[in-house]
Formats: structure tokens, sequence, C-alpha cells
């Protein structure tokens, strides 16, 4: 990878780990599913009427909506909600990787390889160890949450394989589209419809800058850098710089809210990324003129799109 796209994947990971500290700013003055709704209208408008639509099936887009964003986010706001700390929901959420190579082998048939397998069973052990930790100070449901909200994600990168090569920017747009209108509605079934005009008649300070900070740098540019970078390059060379998503995103929970997790949890979160990292990082599979050599197309290695 070039450096400038190395350092562009680097910031791409740092904007996502602040982006939990956003959201944990934002969501003490307005409902979880107000605020997935809010975001995702302020991602799709007004830039959807000058962002062409990505040359995809419609299929494609509104299950990367439904999935990567409504689902993904709409499970995190709320775990979040209910008392999620912003430094251990990114760990968590890095399940989504685990969740990929699983759905890829069971839906797209391709085939993980042994350390792949290996990666997931320790990252499995990982959250069991996470679970165990986060069970001792506190109720195990908004983890729980997290954990379904990193297999929408999963499922969502499955289905984003058809996507590979086109628009960042569009399908990031476009898909948005899918989420306000049932987020809105989920939230005035379960806030109740005076809370919810409520909140979003008196949006406050806090709120508009968390949501810019997610619309503008977590979205319009995260995503779409990220989507760029998995375009030129290999899955494979572009998923690792995920793994930094964590670190950052627990030390800004730490300098923000004073947040320190259990020791255990800390043991699971290394156990978790190291299993990630088992599953995701493999040896160089390109000779010298660039191209695949033909163990790396028979290793069954997923390809899938990997977002955070």
């Amino acid at each position: 990878m070039k450096p400038r796209h190395a350092a562009l994947a680097v910031l791409v990971a740092v904007l996502w780990g602040l982006n939990f500290i956003a959201i944990e700013l934002g969501l003490r003055d307005i409902p979880p599913l107000a605020f997935v709704a809010l975001r995702f209208a302020l991602v799709a408008f007004p830039a959807v009427c000058f962002v062409k639509k990505p040359d995809l099936p419609w299929r494609v887009i509104v299950g990367v909506g439904v999935f990567m964003s409504a689902g993904q986010f709409g499970l995190v706001y709320l775990a979040m909600h209910l008392g999620m700390p912003a430094g251990l929901a990114p760990l968590v959420l890095q399940s989504q990787m685990l969740f990929t190579i699983l759905l890829a082998a069971a839906v797209l048939r391709e085939r993980p390889t042994a350390a792949q397998l290996a990666g997931v069973g320790a990252g499995v052990v990982g959250l069991g160890l996470v679970a165990a930790g986060r069970g001792a100070v506190a109720p195990l449901g908004p983890m729980l949450l997290v954990v379904l909200a990193g297999l929408s994600w999963g499922i969502g990168n499955t289905i984003s394989r058809a996507a590979k090569g086109t628009s960042g920017l569009g399908l990031v747009v476009w898909s948005a589209l899918v989420v306000p209108v049932p987020m809105l509605a989920l939230s005035a079934l379960v806030d109740g419809p005076a809370a919810l005009l409520g909140a979003l008649g008196h949006l406050t300070l806090p709120v508009w800058l968390s949501t810019l900070f997610t619309v503008i740098l977590a979205s319009l540019v995260g995503y779409s850098a990220w989507n760029t970078l998995l375009g030129t390059y290999p899955a494979a060379a572009v998923v690792p710089y995920t793994l930094l998503v964590p670190p950052v995103g627990m030390v800004g929970a730490w300098l923000a809210f004073g947040e320190v997790p259990e020791p255990l949890e800390l043991v699971g979160g290394a156990v978790l990324l190291a299993g990630v990292a088992t599953a995701v990082l493999r040896r160089r599979t390109t000779g010298p003129s660039g191209g695949r050599r033909p163990d790396a197309a028979r290793n069954g290695a997923p390809e899938a799109t990997l977002r955070s």
C-alpha cells in the first residue's frame, strides 16, 4: 500500500474510534433510534441530489442500508444508551469480522483457511471473557446488543461484496436512504411520539456537534475513503487497519469520560483482537508483478468487504 493510502487508512480508523465518543455525547440529549435516523437523514440529504446512484441492483443498496447501517448502528446506539461503555463498544463490534468469515463460508461458499477458523475460535473465547468481565460489573444485555450489531454488520459485509469497485460515496449516500423512516417509526413506538417530537424539536448543541461528526467525518469521509481503499487494494491489505479502532476508542473514552475497563474485559479484548488479527492477517500472496500466486487463489480466504 502506498504511504499516503496507509496514512488515509490510519486516519479512517482514528475517525471511527473517536466516533463512539461523539455518539456517547449525543445520546445524552436524544433517543438512540431517533439519533440514528437524524444521522442517516443528513448522510442522504442533500448529497443524494448530487451523487450518482451506484451501478448496483436495488437489492444490494437496500441490503447494505438495512444491515450495515440501520441494523448495525440501531443496535449500537441502543446498547450505548442502555449503558454499553463508549470504549468497549468498538472492541466488541470487531466480532463483525468473525461473523463475516462464517457467513462468507455459509452463503458464498468461500472455504475459510485453518488460520481463519483458529481466529474465529479465539475470537469466541475473547468475547466470552469480555462477557464474564462485563457481567461482573453490569448487565450483559447491552453487550449482547453490540454482538448482534456485529452480526448485522457481517450480513451487510456479505451483501456488499457485489459493490466491489463501485463508488464508495455513492453507496454510502444511497444506502442511507433506507434508514431514517424505519428508525423514526421504531423510535415513536419505543419512546413514544411525544418524546420523539420533543427531542427532534429541541436539538441541543452537543447533539448537533455529535451528528456533524458522525455524518461528515465518520460516514461521508470515513466510509467513502474506506470503500475507495477496498476498491484499490485486496481486502487483506486494508481490513487490518480496523484493528486500530478499538484502541483509539478506548483511549478516547478514558480521556473523555474516565472509562477504565475491568481487567477481565481487557484480557478478553486482547484475545478477541488476536483472534481477529489471526483471521484477517495472512502472508503476502502477491508475486513481484503484483498478481496473486496460484496458491492464494485456492486457499479459500474470504475477500469480504469489511468496514467499521
